[in-house]
Protein backbone atom coordinates (compact mmCIF):
# COMPACT_ATOMS: atom_id res chain seq x y z
CA UNK A 1 0.00 0.00 0.00
CA UNK A 2 1.42 3.59 -0.95
CA UNK A 3 2.14 5.75 1.66
CA UNK A 4 0.05 9.10 1.59
CA UNK A 5 2.43 11.97 1.81
CA UNK A 6 2.01 14.32 4.46
CA UNK A 7 2.02 18.50 4.56
CA UNK A 8 2.37 21.02 7.12
CA UNK A 9 1.85 23.93 5.71
CA UNK A 10 2.38 27.10 7.99
CA UNK A 11 0.67 30.56 7.09
CA UNK A 12 -1.85 28.04 5.19
CA UNK A 13 -4.74 30.39 4.91
CA UNK A 14 -2.43 33.31 3.71
CA UNK A 15 -2.43 34.29 -0.17
CA UNK A 16 1.23 31.74 -0.93
CA UNK A 17 0.18 28.85 1.76
CA UNK A 18 -3.61 28.56 0.50
CA UNK A 19 -2.61 28.09 -3.16
CA UNK A 20 0.19 25.76 -2.17
CA UNK A 21 -2.29 23.52 0.12
CA UNK A 22 -5.67 23.81 -2.64
CA UNK A 23 -2.63 22.59 -5.02
CA UNK A 24 -1.43 19.72 -2.73
CA UNK A 25 -4.79 18.61 -1.92
CA UNK A 26 -5.49 18.14 -5.81
CA UNK A 27 -2.06 15.96 -5.89
CA UNK A 28 -3.10 13.75 -3.36
CA UNK A 29 -0.86 14.83 -0.29
CA UNK A 30 -2.80 14.96 3.68
CA UNK A 31 -2.44 18.67 4.42
CA UNK A 32 -2.32 20.29 8.19
CA UNK A 33 -2.26 24.40 8.01
CA UNK A 34 -0.86 25.83 11.02
CA UNK A 35 -1.86 29.84 11.01
CA UNK A 36 -2.88 32.30 13.83
CA UNK A 37 -5.11 34.11 11.79
CA UNK A 38 -2.90 37.41 11.76
CA UNK A 39 -5.64 40.14 12.66
CA UNK A 40 -4.30 42.71 9.51
CA UNK A 41 -4.11 40.15 7.01
CA UNK A 42 -7.60 38.09 8.16
CA UNK A 43 -9.58 40.80 9.47
CA UNK A 44 -12.83 38.57 9.95
CA UNK A 45 -11.01 35.56 11.08
CA UNK A 46 -10.72 32.02 9.26
CA UNK A 47 -11.35 33.13 5.65
CA UNK A 48 -13.52 31.12 3.57
CA UNK A 49 -11.39 29.65 1.00
CA UNK A 50 -9.53 27.55 4.08
CA UNK A 51 -10.17 24.48 2.32
CA UNK A 52 -12.12 21.91 4.33
CA UNK A 53 -10.08 18.86 3.16
CA UNK A 54 -7.17 19.81 5.35
CA UNK A 55 -6.79 20.13 8.86
CA UNK A 56 -7.09 23.29 10.37
CA UNK A 57 -4.82 24.48 13.92
CA UNK A 58 -5.67 27.93 14.70
CA UNK A 59 -1.86 29.21 16.79
CA UNK A 60 1.49 30.82 16.88
CA UNK A 61 4.57 29.53 15.33
CA UNK A 62 6.67 30.43 18.06
CA UNK A 63 4.45 28.62 20.66
CA UNK A 64 6.42 25.57 21.56
CA UNK A 65 3.81 22.95 22.11
CA UNK A 66 1.27 24.03 19.48
CA UNK A 67 4.26 23.65 16.78
CA UNK A 68 5.75 20.26 18.42
CA UNK A 69 2.19 19.03 18.05
CA UNK A 70 2.01 20.76 14.14
CA UNK A 71 5.02 18.84 13.11
CA UNK A 72 3.70 15.37 14.01
CA UNK A 73 3.17 12.75 11.76
CA UNK A 74 4.58 15.14 8.95
CA UNK A 75 6.79 14.33 5.77
CA UNK A 76 7.20 17.60 4.19
CA UNK A 77 6.86 21.23 5.72
CA UNK A 78 6.26 24.33 4.11
CA UNK A 79 7.16 26.90 5.93
CA UNK A 80 5.19 29.94 4.87
CA UNK A 81 4.38 31.79 8.35
CA UNK A 82 6.03 35.37 8.55
CA UNK A 83 5.33 38.75 9.45
CA UNK A 84 5.77 40.64 6.43
CA UNK A 85 5.34 43.94 4.91
CA UNK A 86 6.63 47.47 5.53
CA UNK A 87 5.41 46.84 9.78
CA UNK A 88 6.85 49.38 12.11
CA UNK A 89 7.20 46.74 15.15
CA UNK A 90 10.84 45.06 15.06
CA UNK A 91 10.56 42.85 17.85
CA UNK A 92 7.90 41.23 15.96
CA UNK A 93 9.72 40.45 12.84
CA UNK A 94 12.23 39.00 14.39
CA UNK A 95 9.98 36.81 17.25
CA UNK A 96 7.76 35.15 14.78
CA UNK A 97 10.57 34.80 11.42
CA UNK A 98 13.47 33.77 13.39
CA UNK A 99 12.75 32.91 16.43
CA UNK A 100 9.71 30.55 15.35
CA UNK A 101 12.30 29.22 12.31
CA UNK A 102 14.51 28.28 14.60
CA UNK A 103 12.23 26.72 17.19
CA UNK A 104 10.53 25.10 14.54
CA UNK A 105 14.12 23.57 13.45
CA UNK A 106 14.71 22.68 17.36
CA UNK A 107 11.68 20.43 17.65
CA UNK A 108 12.00 18.69 14.76
CA UNK A 109 15.47 17.95 15.70
CA UNK A 110 15.54 16.79 19.67
CA UNK A 111 12.43 15.30 19.13
CA UNK A 112 13.92 13.31 16.26
CA UNK A 113 10.60 13.87 14.15
CA UNK A 114 11.29 12.30 10.72
CA UNK A 115 10.47 15.46 8.66
CA UNK A 116 11.74 14.18 4.68
CA UNK A 117 11.86 17.88 3.62
CA UNK A 118 11.57 21.37 4.62
CA UNK A 119 11.45 24.29 2.41
CA UNK A 120 11.31 27.66 3.71
CA UNK A 121 9.61 30.78 2.05
CA UNK A 122 12.38 33.17 1.94
CA UNK A 123 12.32 36.65 -0.48
CA UNK A 124 13.80 38.43 -2.96
CA UNK A 125 14.40 40.95 -0.06
CA UNK A 126 17.58 39.32 0.87
CA UNK A 127 19.04 40.97 -1.73
CA UNK A 128 20.53 44.66 -1.15
CA UNK A 129 20.33 45.93 -4.94
CA UNK A 130 19.35 43.99 -7.89
CA UNK A 131 22.43 42.93 -10.24
CA UNK A 132 23.54 45.92 -12.84
CA UNK A 133 25.63 46.77 -15.56
CA UNK A 134 28.34 49.20 -15.48
CA UNK A 135 29.38 51.34 -18.66
CA UNK A 136 33.30 50.79 -17.61
CA UNK A 137 32.86 47.79 -15.02
CA UNK A 138 30.80 45.34 -17.11
CA UNK A 139 28.25 43.12 -14.35
CA UNK A 140 28.55 44.61 -10.79
CA UNK A 141 26.38 44.57 -7.77
CA UNK A 142 25.92 47.65 -6.46
CA UNK A 143 25.41 48.87 -2.97
CA UNK A 144 22.50 49.97 -1.58
CA UNK A 145 21.15 53.35 -2.05
CA UNK A 146 22.26 56.44 0.75
CA UNK A 147 19.82 58.08 1.92
CA UNK A 148 21.13 61.29 1.57
CA UNK A 149 21.41 60.15 -2.25
CA UNK A 150 17.55 60.00 -2.30
CA UNK A 151 16.58 62.86 -0.43
CA UNK A 152 18.48 64.84 -3.39
CA UNK A 153 16.31 63.14 -5.86
CA UNK A 154 18.79 60.74 -7.68
CA UNK A 155 16.74 57.43 -7.40
CA UNK A 156 19.19 55.86 -9.71
CA UNK A 157 21.40 53.31 -8.83
CA UNK A 158 25.62 53.78 -9.35
CA UNK A 159 28.57 51.51 -10.15
CA UNK A 160 30.12 50.78 -6.16
CA UNK A 161 33.40 51.33 -8.56
CA UNK A 162 33.27 54.24 -10.43
CA UNK A 163 29.28 55.88 -9.25
CA UNK A 164 28.20 55.99 -13.10
CA UNK A 165 24.67 54.98 -13.55
CA UNK A 166 24.28 51.10 -13.98
CA UNK A 167 21.72 49.38 -16.10
CA UNK A 168 19.40 46.57 -14.49
CA UNK A 169 19.85 43.21 -14.99
CA UNK A 170 18.33 39.83 -13.68
CA UNK A 171 19.87 38.63 -10.55
CA UNK A 172 20.92 35.04 -9.54
CA UNK A 173 20.94 33.84 -6.78
CA UNK A 174 24.83 34.53 -5.90
CA UNK A 175 24.44 37.81 -5.88
CA UNK A 176 25.81 38.84 -2.36
CA UNK A 177 22.72 40.65 0.23
CA UNK A 178 22.10 40.82 2.91
CA UNK A 179 18.98 42.93 3.39
CA UNK A 180 18.10 46.34 4.17
CA UNK A 181 14.98 46.42 6.26
CA UNK A 182 13.87 43.97 9.45
CA UNK A 183 11.71 42.33 7.26
CA UNK A 184 14.68 41.37 4.75
CA UNK A 185 17.33 40.48 7.49
CA UNK A 186 14.81 38.05 9.36
CA UNK A 187 14.07 36.95 5.78
CA UNK A 188 18.19 36.12 5.41
CA UNK A 189 17.68 34.42 9.07
CA UNK A 190 15.29 32.50 7.96
CA UNK A 191 16.92 30.41 4.72
CA UNK A 192 20.27 30.71 6.26
CA UNK A 193 18.96 28.75 9.19
CA UNK A 194 17.40 26.18 7.68
CA UNK A 195 20.10 25.66 4.97
CA UNK A 196 23.04 25.38 7.57
CA UNK A 197 20.25 23.04 9.98
CA UNK A 198 19.54 20.61 6.49
CA UNK A 199 23.44 20.46 6.17
CA UNK A 200 23.84 19.44 9.96
CA UNK A 201 21.16 17.15 10.12
CA UNK A 202 21.05 15.57 6.75
CA UNK A 203 17.68 16.42 6.40
CA UNK A 204 16.97 17.87 2.56
CA UNK A 205 15.67 21.96 2.92
CA UNK A 206 15.19 24.44 0.01
CA UNK A 207 14.82 28.13 0.68
CA UNK A 208 12.79 29.45 -2.09
CA UNK A 209 13.00 33.29 -2.70
CA UNK A 210 9.75 34.64 -3.89
CA UNK A 211 10.09 37.53 -5.82
CA UNK A 212 6.34 39.97 -5.81
CA UNK A 213 3.51 37.69 -5.17
CA UNK A 214 0.36 38.75 -5.92
CA UNK A 215 -3.28 37.40 -6.95
CA UNK A 216 -6.35 36.51 -5.48
CA UNK A 217 -6.46 35.99 -1.52
CA UNK A 218 -3.68 38.51 -1.04
CA UNK A 219 -5.14 40.55 1.40
CA UNK A 220 -7.51 43.74 1.08
CA UNK A 221 -7.34 44.68 4.64
CA UNK A 222 -3.41 44.80 5.13
CA UNK A 223 -2.22 48.34 4.32
CA UNK A 224 1.22 47.28 4.30
CA UNK A 225 0.55 44.40 1.92
CA UNK A 226 1.97 44.10 -1.74
CA UNK A 227 1.56 46.74 -4.01
CA UNK A 228 -1.17 45.48 -6.61
CA UNK A 229 -3.09 45.08 -3.66
CA UNK A 230 -3.00 48.86 -2.54
CA UNK A 231 -2.93 50.11 -6.23
CA UNK A 232 -6.35 48.17 -6.33
CA UNK A 233 -8.04 48.95 -3.32
CA UNK A 234 -6.72 52.84 -3.88
CA UNK A 235 -8.20 52.83 -7.56
CA UNK A 236 -11.37 51.07 -7.01
CA UNK A 237 -12.51 54.10 -4.19
CA UNK A 238 -11.40 56.65 -7.02
CA UNK A 239 -8.09 57.44 -5.63
CA UNK A 240 -4.36 58.09 -7.10
CA UNK A 241 -1.96 54.98 -6.08
CA UNK A 242 0.77 56.60 -4.46
CA UNK A 243 3.97 55.59 -5.80
CA UNK A 244 7.25 55.88 -3.72
CA UNK A 245 9.86 57.84 -5.65
CA UNK A 246 9.19 58.59 -9.42
CA UNK A 247 7.86 54.88 -10.04
CA UNK A 248 10.60 53.83 -12.16
CA UNK A 249 10.93 50.95 -9.67
CA UNK A 250 10.57 47.58 -11.11
CA UNK A 251 9.78 44.48 -9.58
CA UNK A 252 9.41 40.67 -10.43
CA UNK A 253 5.97 40.14 -10.71
CA UNK A 254 4.48 36.95 -10.08
CA UNK A 255 0.78 35.14 -9.26
CA UNK A 256 0.19 33.42 -6.93
CA UNK A 257 -0.51 30.16 -8.55
CA UNK A 258 2.83 29.86 -10.13
CA UNK A 259 4.45 30.47 -6.80
CA UNK A 260 2.74 27.07 -5.69
CA UNK A 261 3.82 25.15 -8.55
CA UNK A 262 7.30 26.22 -7.55
CA UNK A 263 7.06 24.80 -4.35
CA UNK A 264 5.45 21.30 -5.27
CA UNK A 265 8.17 20.91 -7.90
CA UNK A 266 11.24 21.22 -5.46
CA UNK A 267 9.42 18.75 -3.05
CA UNK A 268 9.34 16.41 -5.47
CA UNK A 269 12.91 17.01 -7.16
CA UNK A 270 16.41 16.84 -5.10
CA UNK A 271 18.23 18.80 -8.05
CA UNK A 272 17.66 21.98 -5.80
CA UNK A 273 18.33 20.98 -2.20
CA UNK A 274 20.32 22.74 0.31
CA UNK A 275 20.15 25.51 -2.10
CA UNK A 276 18.85 29.18 -2.01
CA UNK A 277 15.85 29.54 -5.18
CA UNK A 278 14.73 32.66 -6.96
CA UNK A 279 11.12 32.12 -8.04
CA UNK A 280 9.22 34.54 -10.00
CA UNK A 281 8.18 35.26 -13.79
CA UNK A 282 11.89 36.16 -14.67
CA UNK A 283 10.28 39.77 -15.99
CA UNK A 284 10.29 43.00 -14.98
CA UNK A 285 7.51 45.59 -14.35
CA UNK A 286 7.68 48.94 -13.37
CA UNK A 287 5.45 50.13 -10.83
CA UNK A 288 3.86 52.96 -12.55
CA UNK A 289 3.22 50.36 -15.56
CA UNK A 290 1.43 48.33 -12.23
CA UNK A 291 -0.56 51.12 -11.80
CA UNK A 292 -1.30 51.68 -15.60
CA UNK A 293 -1.98 48.32 -16.27
CA UNK A 294 -4.64 48.11 -13.56
CA UNK A 295 -6.59 51.60 -14.60
CA UNK A 296 -7.00 49.76 -17.84
CA UNK A 297 -8.49 46.73 -16.49
CA UNK A 298 -10.66 48.93 -14.09
CA UNK A 299 -11.45 51.23 -16.76
CA UNK A 300 -10.81 54.34 -14.63
CA UNK A 301 -9.18 57.77 -15.96
CA UNK A 302 -6.78 57.62 -12.80
CA UNK A 303 -3.44 58.72 -12.68
CA UNK A 304 -0.65 57.53 -9.90
CA UNK A 305 0.81 59.82 -8.11
CA UNK A 306 4.56 60.44 -7.22
CA UNK A 307 4.73 62.84 -4.18
CA UNK A 308 8.37 63.07 -3.85
CA UNK A 309 8.73 60.76 -1.01
CA UNK A 310 10.51 57.53 -0.46
CA UNK A 311 11.47 54.08 1.73
CA UNK A 312 14.81 53.85 2.85
CA UNK A 313 16.56 50.62 2.05
CA UNK A 314 14.16 49.92 -0.62
CA UNK A 315 15.55 48.51 -3.85
CA UNK A 316 15.23 49.96 -7.01
CA UNK A 317 15.36 47.39 -9.21
CA UNK A 318 15.26 43.42 -9.12
CA UNK A 319 14.27 41.17 -11.53
CA UNK A 320 14.77 37.63 -10.96
CA UNK A 321 16.90 34.88 -12.68
CA UNK A 322 14.99 32.05 -12.94
CA UNK A 323 17.21 29.62 -14.62
CA UNK A 324 18.25 27.49 -11.67
CA UNK A 325 14.50 26.78 -10.77
CA UNK A 326 13.85 26.48 -14.76
CA UNK A 327 16.49 23.66 -14.84
CA UNK A 328 14.45 21.53 -12.89
CA UNK A 329 11.49 21.93 -14.60
CA UNK A 330 9.74 25.11 -13.52
CA UNK A 331 8.11 27.35 -15.98
CA UNK A 332 5.80 30.49 -15.46
CA UNK A 333 2.51 30.14 -16.90
CA UNK A 334 0.32 33.54 -15.98
CA UNK A 335 1.36 36.70 -17.84
CA UNK A 336 0.76 40.43 -15.55
CA UNK A 337 -1.77 41.21 -17.60
CA UNK A 338 -3.99 37.78 -16.85
CA UNK A 339 -2.54 37.75 -13.41
CA UNK A 340 -4.11 41.38 -12.86
CA UNK A 341 -7.31 40.83 -14.83
CA UNK A 342 -7.83 37.35 -12.28
CA UNK A 343 -6.85 39.41 -9.36
CA UNK A 344 -9.03 42.02 -10.14
CA UNK A 345 -12.36 39.14 -10.66
CA UNK A 346 -11.51 37.67 -7.69
CA UNK A 347 -11.43 41.32 -5.77
CA UNK A 348 -14.99 42.22 -7.35
CA UNK A 349 -16.53 38.99 -5.45
CA UNK A 350 -15.15 40.75 -1.94
CA UNK A 351 -17.78 43.07 -1.59
CA UNK A 352 -17.05 46.61 -0.32
CA UNK A 353 -13.76 47.26 -0.81
CA UNK A 354 -12.18 50.02 1.63
CA UNK A 355 -8.54 51.93 1.04
CA UNK A 356 -6.87 50.93 4.29
CA UNK A 357 -3.48 52.79 3.02
CA UNK A 358 -4.76 56.00 3.45
CA UNK A 359 -5.26 55.57 7.05
CA UNK A 360 -1.09 54.45 7.81
CA UNK A 361 0.70 57.32 5.97
CA UNK A 362 1.34 59.38 8.50
CA UNK A 363 2.53 57.02 10.71
CA UNK A 364 4.86 55.96 8.32
CA UNK A 365 6.37 59.26 8.26
CA UNK A 366 6.49 59.80 11.82
CA UNK A 367 8.93 56.69 12.10
CA UNK A 368 10.82 57.36 9.03
CA UNK A 369 9.42 54.36 7.06
CA UNK A 370 8.76 56.97 4.30
CA UNK A 371 10.42 59.99 4.04
CA UNK A 372 10.54 63.21 1.36
CA UNK A 373 13.19 64.60 -1.03
CA UNK A 374 14.41 67.58 0.07
CA UNK A 375 13.32 71.03 -2.03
Amino acid sequence: MTHQKRALVTGGAGLIGSHIVDLLLSEGWTVRILDNLEPNTHKFGKPAWVNPKAEFVQGNVQDYETMKAALTDIDVVWHEAAYGGYMPEMAKYVLVNSFGTAQMLEIIRDHNLPIKKVIVASSQAVYSEGAALCPKHIKVVPHIRPVEQLRAGDFTVHCPICNQVTQSIPTPEDTPGGGETVYALTKVDQEKLVLLWGKQTGIPTVALRYSCTYGPRQSLFNPYTGVIAIFCTRLLNGLQPVMYEDGGQTRDMCFVEDIARANLLVAETDKLDGLPVNVGSGKATSVRRLAEVIAEQLGVDIHPLARGEFRPGEIRYLTSDISRIQSAGYAPQVSIEEGIGRYLGWIKTQGEVKDYFSDIEAGLRAKGIVQSVKG
